[in-house]
């Protein structure tokens, strides 16, 4: 069974069902992502001479894009494991990335920090010699798969070197390592969300990801990108799901007293009609940031910057139109509609956060730095 099918099994038989509980109790979508495992779904993008499926970032946004249709939280968990296979395999860091492709290791990121809140590009956890080892000290705010992660691609200020960041692979249930209480938010409610502290956590020197001092620079060009696109994909996946069940809605719900559907009123087409103008406008952006990144055109990076800023906010509009379309229906659990009006709130905050991103398009297209002296 290809990737395809297995993906769509997977769906259809687990994360479909699961949905509503997973948002119900925020359970942690586990047997999901066990079987994303089990498929080699998340090894899809490892390469292929780690064992893992060598597959490129336009695949991965698919799966994402999918799962997102279903339940935005095991698309969420699905997303910064790969956004932490990104930072993995550009510092080939093969024994981990063969792990995962033997289906055993879900990683995550863990950036954002209680000290600098979502300017994760201004690390002010602390790494230290310790007598041939590295000593980590962090307060790490809203790590995905905290509490479920076996690895973490953790950021801190260099051990020695100039430069604002290092990266670290943190393994779960190293010694000095504590989570948080669960998470239980708004939306995306089974990400399982929470701080991550280190307090003394030692790692081995082998351990950095990359030289040191280099880890902005990992986190820019290899891990930022693979980040934006999948969100992006996430959040085109929400929008479809809510505009196929809003025309659901609309086409099944009888007015008795005019003895037509609500799709005979021409102000809920209307509606309708702009929450798919909104998704396809959408999806064709991160088709052509797809394409213009594997092309290495000109305009690749300004497109990879404008997505998912374009995505949190056509997202959050579409499920918004959805609430409106539906009326009261909409409110109740049973549509689907207000799990996903929750959930598409929480993209526009998420590092870096649609003002970051709108920053940084403003810089570029006045030719300034993206990060100025005060921010690095």
């Amino acid at each position: 069974m290809g990737h395809h099918e297995s993906l769509s099994r997977i769906i259809e038989e687990i994360v479909v069902p699961q949905a509503l509980e997973v948002d119900r109790s925020a359970a942690f979508p586990r047997k999901a992502v066990d079987a994303l495992a089990d498929v080699g779904l998340l090894a899809l993008t490892v390469p292929s001479e780690h064992g893992g499926g060598g597959q490129d970032l336009r695949a991965a946004t698919d799966v994402i894009r999918q799962l997102s249709t279903a339940c935005g939280s095991t698309a969420m968990v699905t997303l910064m494991h790969y956004s932490a296979v990104a930072a993995l395999t550009a510092t080939d860091s093969g024994d981990v990335l063969r792990e995962i492709a033997a289906g055993r290791h879900l990683s995550t990121l863990a950036f954002s920090e209680a000290g600098s809140r979502s300017h994760f590009w201004a690390p002010v956890s602390t790494a230290t010699d310790d007598g041939g080892q590295v000593r980590l000290d962090a307060r790490k705010s809203w790590v995905t798969s905290a509490g479920e992660a076996d690895s973490y691609v953790w950021s801190s200020r260099p051990l020695t070197a100039a430069g604002p960041m290092s990266l670290w692979l943190v393994e779960a249930g190293s010694p000095g390592l504590s989570i948080g209480p669960e998470f239980d938010g708004l939306g995306l409610r089974g990400n399982d969300s929470r701080p991550v502290t280190a307090d003394g956590l030692l790692v081995p020197a082998s351990a950095r990801l990359g030289p040191d001092g280099a880890g902005l620079d990992l986190a820019l060009t290899a891990v930022l990108p693979c980040f934006l696109l999948l969100n992006a994909a996430a959040s085109i996946g929400l929008m479809q799901a809510v505009t196929r069940e809003t025309a659901e809605h609309l086409t099944r719900t009888r007015l008795q007293h005019l003895n037509r559907s609500l799709a005979g009123q021409p102000e809920s087409r209307a509606i309708l009609a702009r929450m798919r103008i909104e998704t396809d406008r959408t999806a064709a952006l991160l088709d052509t940031t797809l394409t213009a990144l594997a092309q290495g055109r000109d305009d690749a990076q300004l497109l990879v910057l404008e997505i998912k800023a374009a995505a949190d906010g056509g997202a959050a509009e579409v499920a918004d139109l959805a609430m409106t379309a539906c009326g009261g229906a909409a409110f109740r659990k049973e549509l689907g509609i207000e799990r996903r009006f929750r959930d598409s709130r929480a993209a526009r905050v998420m590092a870096p956060t649609t003002p970051a991103l709108l920053d940084f398009v403003g810089r570029a297209l006045c030719g300034l730095p993206l990060l100025d002296g005060a921010d690095a």
